[in-house]
């Protein structure tokens, strides 16, 4: 692990799809700074090896596997950290699935159902069940991880640039109704091309060394939680414009 500090020493995390990738960077990242990650994904196997390479380094991590298209396990997390922590100090919505990358008339509706099922339907159910927690925090900040489809609409990315504009407009609406009743402030983070494995299934050509990896992602993700941000922040990190 990167050389621990205390900037985030006291506060608690919880970092969605953290098994692998993205989501596991940032959990490392943000613990490396003195933050006690909650990491989640479907697979527990993952979450063993992010939790034993943090506590290895003197890192804070519990592990919480759950399938997050099941309404009631969110539920049933929130509720469990209630009891633990009381508060919230920072929510990262990493988790989500590619689908295929088909034109929107060839969209496969059962897997469409899915895609937004995970992409949108339980990020919404992640905010209303962690609300509680993050208002109770003196600064609580969740960060939304995007992609530029959202925004600039691609052939074959209609399924899941549709859902990543979703997620944005739920984020951007749940920051507008915090900004004035609460210290709670919201972010959406383009990460770019990123060294993943869903990076490599959109991109199956593409030399992995030729673009960033998933640490500087992460790295990226701890300034933002340190320095804070503003409700809604739109961050991107360098060339990713034309990137999804």
């Amino acid at each position: 692990m990167t050389k621990m500090s205390e900037e985030l020493a006291g506060q608690v995390a919880l970092v969605t799809g953290a098994s692998r990738g993205i989501g596991a960077a940032i959990a490392y990242s943000l613990a490396a700074r003195g933050a006690h990650v909650v990491i989640t994904a479907r697979t527990a196997g993952g979450l063993e090896e992010l939790e034993d390479r943090i506590h290895a380094a003197g890192g804070s991590a519990t592990i919480a596997p759950l399938d997050l298209t099941d309404g009631d396990s969110i539920a049933r997390l929130a509720s469990a950290m209630a009891e633990r922590w009381q508060q919230l100090d920072m929510l990262v919505l990493n988790a989500a699935m590619l689908g295929t990358l088909t034109p929107v008339g060839a969209i496969d509706g059962k897997e469409f159902n899915r895609l937004l099922t995970l992409n949108v339907v339980a990020q919404q159910a992640l905010i209303a069940n962690f609300d509680p927690l993050l208002r109770r925090a003196a600064h609580g900040r969740l960060l939304a991880l995007s992609s530029s489809v959202a925004r600039a609409p691609r052939a074959y990315w209609g399924a899941y640039g549709a859902s990543k504009a979703a997620l944005e407009a739920l984020v951007t609406s749940y920051g507008a109704e915090m900004r004035n009743i609460s210290n709670v402030r919201t972010a959406i983070l383009n990460p770019g091309a990123t060294r993943t494995q869903m990076r490599a299934r959109a991109y199956p050509g593409e030399d992995p060394q030729s673009i960033k990896d998933p640490e500087t992602v992460g790295a990226f993700v701890a300034k933002l939680m340190i320095e804070g941000f503003d409700s809604t922040d739109f961050h991107e990190l360098p060339k990713v414009m034309e990137e999804a």
